[in-house]
């Protein structure tokens, strides 16, 4: 038998940590031959069977399988946050009736209990069902991405960097940001709706987006004239008519306002998210705090103990390095989410004319100063 150091108790069959496999070979004297104590910080190989092989991570099981729990697990967090999504959303676009809330502590408490007050329990929810919509699709898309990109862009541990991990996060959150964006449209639309009691449809929303045009932006010849001379006027003004005649000014282009702060956002807000998670991982795994964050051997499954694959971490260290991922990623990329909000609603607000980052960035500087790129930033 494997001898230990000198000096370390021998592990019996009353060890709270210790491998069934070992419990089960423990004869007095060792009569069964040798077998080899693991920690729980180690990685050992399971004698799995047939039916319990590792399932490939190109295969369509282990897609569908990523797919749908990385879908349940984003509606579910959702679902509970969902009322105080709608006071943020309210607050990130500006409504006129809830600017009053913005700047404190209880602000987002009053603003639920106005909603709660005019439209009752289900306007708390307003907007949920294109949340779960969207949000289905978006978290499996993006945790199935991830995995896909991470094996092609992270082959083996020795290449695994910071870098890495950063440019497969961020490539997962603008593949899942570019096919759901239309429902993340049609849901913040629905929730900064306050003019009305009555519950608007799904589709009624959809028309109203779709036929939604916005003013055409024309250069006239006049305003150049002091400028210039009036055949060069002329000639700019006829091509800026034509740029502005090519460009879609209704139908699905609407589903699509403020796609680009969304995408410029979700390379740090991904990037940053995915590369926290796996820092905050890997600080869970030191020595210092592996016996009290790490799993034990005897709760592990046969895919917990794979070979290569780090040690699986309790219930309350997943939900530390998750909260970590998420109030680091959140806070880097929020000032191109308020400027986001501002531009999906810009068919409702103002002269409904798109707008632009610099516009907007100008507007929110110019009415709150820097603190109102961060407005809502606690609820989120």
């Amino acid at each position: 038998m494997t001898s230990l150091a000198e000096g370390q108790p021998s592990h019996g069959t009353s060890h709270a940590n210790e491998p069934r496999e070992m419990k089960s070979n423990h004869r007095e004297g060792g009569a069964l031959g040798p077998a080899t104590y693991t920690s729980d910080t180690d990685t050992i190989t399971p004698n799995r069977r047939p039916e319990e092989r590792a399932i490939p991570k190109q295969s369509w099981q282990y897609v569908a399988r990523s797919g749908i729990a990385g879908g349940i697990a984003s509606c579910a967090a959702k679902t509970i946050v969902a009322p105080l999504d709608r006071v943020k959303i309210l607050f990130q676009a500006s409504n006129p009736q809830f600017a009053k809330y913005t700047g404190s502590w209880s602000g987002a408490m009053q603003a639920m209990s106005h909603v709660y007050s005019g439209e009752g329990v289900r306007g708390l929810f307003r907007g949920h069902s294109a949340t779960l919509l969207r949000i289905f699709p978006y978290g499996g898309i993006k945790f199935l991405a991830y995995e896909q990109v991470r094996a092609v862009i992270i082959p083996t541990r020795s290449r695994e960097t910071p870098v890495r991990r950063f440019l497969a996060g961020s490539a997962a959150g603008c593949l899942s940001v570019f096919a759901t964006y239309p429902l993340e449209v049609i849901r913040v639309r629905l929730a900064f709706e306050t003019k009305t009691r009555r519950r608007i449809s799904f589709r009624e929303i959809c028309t109203t987006i779709y036929n939604e045009r916005p003013p055409a932006a024309t250069l006239p010849a006049s305003a150049l004239e002091p400028h210039m001379p009036r055949s060069a006027a002329a000639a700019l003004a006829a091509s800026s008519s034509a740029v502005s005649a090519a460009t879609p000014r209704s139908g699905y282009a609407n589903f699509f306002r403020g796609f680009t702060p969304t995408l410029l956002g979700m390379i740090p807000y991904a990037g940053a998210s995915f590369l926290t998670h796996d820092l905050a991982g890997d600080v869970m795994r030191l020595p210092a705090l592996a016996p009290y964050a790490i799993l034990p051997l005897s709760e592990r499954s046969a895919k917990q103990i794979a070979p290569n694959k780090p040690p699986p971490l309790r219930a309350w260290a997943e939900l530390t390095t998750g909260a970590l991922a998420g109030l680091v990623s959140q806070t880097i990329s929020y000032p191109l989410e308020v400027i986001r909000r501002r531009m999906q609603v810009g068919g409702v607000v103002g002269d409904g004319h798109r707008l632009t980052i610099p516009e907007v960035a100008s507007t929110i500087y110019k009415d709150k100063g820097f603190r109102g790129f961060y407005v809502g930033l606690s609820i989120g």
